[in-house]
């Protein structure tokens, strides 16, 4: 199993507690003590493992495709009026990461980041809609040869770390990985108006292979 780079510093952690816990197990008097222990170290350290894996996906062809940032669940497919990059009448599709979805996120399209922004904010429920406009997030320009594309890492509840490794005036390829959100959270995906919506409200989709949009 792939694991991220952007999750070694806290697998160490984990797996530091995870001993600790295993160590107090094997001195401990009780045994319901003792495998509660191992059962909890094990736990933590699978979870941590799993929240971390960063699978190999396979990019569709088609560069007017416009691929899905993270792994999750469509929950909200609007009409916006988009007044921080687009600049006017736009289409959005919002995903909610549950932590059991792979949480590297990946380039929707090709292009160059024109706008970068990070945003401290709120930590409501990811799924709530104004979670987009409220909560901490990094929100990302992309100029494509077909038009722009805005999208954002929303923290949730749980998730309050973003991870972002971009910088204004870089070339971006479909698929790229630029970074995660930690545990639990959501990408609003920001286009115009005019582009074809390929999901419908309820999709599970997968990072770097779901087709959201087709460019017009």
């Amino acid at each position: 199993m792939s694991i991220t780079k952007y999750g070694y510093g806290t697998i160490t952690v984990v797996a530091v507690i995870c001993l600790i816990l295993v160590v107090a197990g094997i001195y401990s008097p009780l045994v319901i003590i003792r495998y509660g222990l191992f059962v909890l170290a094990g736990f933590l350290l699978v979870f941590t493992l799993n929240f971390f894996r960063d699978p190999e996906r396979t990019i569709p062809a088609g560069e007017n495709n416009v691929i899905s940032p993270c792994d999750g669940k469509v929950i909200i497919i609007k009409e916006v009026e988009e007044d921080r990059y687009i600049k006017g009448k736009a289409r959005q599709i919002s995903v909610f990461m549950s932590p059991l979805n792979v949480h590297v996120n990946r380039i929707p399209v090709d292009g160059t980041v024109e706008y970068l922004k990070y945003v401290p904010g709120k930590y409501l429920p990811a799924f709530e809609d104004k979670a987009s406009t409220e909560n901490e997030r990094s929100e990302i320009g992309l100029q494509s040869k077909f038009g722009k594309v805005f999208f954002t890492q929303v923290a949730g509840y749980v998730a309050r770390r973003i991870i972002f490794e971009l910088k204004e005036g870089q070339a971006v390829k479909r698929g790229d990985r630029f970074g995660m959100i930690r545990f639990g959270s959501r990408v609003d995906i920001i286009v115009p108006l005019s582009w074809k919506v390929q999901v419908k409200l309820g999709d599970m989709i997968t990072a770097g292979e779901s087709i959201l949009f087709i460019c017009e």
